[in-house]
């Protein structure tokens, strides 16, 4: 059975980080797209990061301020959020997926609230 289960969200004031992890059980990571994503209230979720092989994707409203990386020993993807804003305010979900052959797993989700 896979599971995601994201940790690390919670309340923090403009310019301050958070770092989300996300553990995987049932797949092993290295062999899938994982990737970080994000809904706000009365908002589609939209993709902030992922990656693949060795390479990073970013939105380009997070671009040099998150950053996404995988520790293939703890099945782990992590994703490094620096100078927040409120509109970072979210539930951050993480996502495997490995192509149309494959189904695709999310996680429950964490909030990240960010203050002005």
């Amino acid at each position: 059975q896979v599971q995601l289960v994201e940790s690390g969200g919670g309340l923090v004031q403009r310019g301050e980080s958070l770092r989300l992890s996300c553990a995987a059980s049932g797949i092993a990571p290295s062999a899938w797209t994982m990737g970080w994503y994000r809904q706000a209230p009365g908002q589609v979720r939209e993709l902030v990061a992922s990656i693949s092989g060795g390479s990073p994707n970013y939105a380009a409203s997070v671009q040099g301020r998150f950053t996404i990386s995988r520790n293939n020993a703890n099945h782990t993807v992590d994703l490094q959020m620096n100078s927040l804003a409120p509109e970072d305010t979210a539930v951050y979900y993480c996502n495997a997926r490995r192509g149309i052959f494959y189904p695709q797993y999310w996680g429950l989700g964490t909030q990240v609230t960010v203050s002005s």
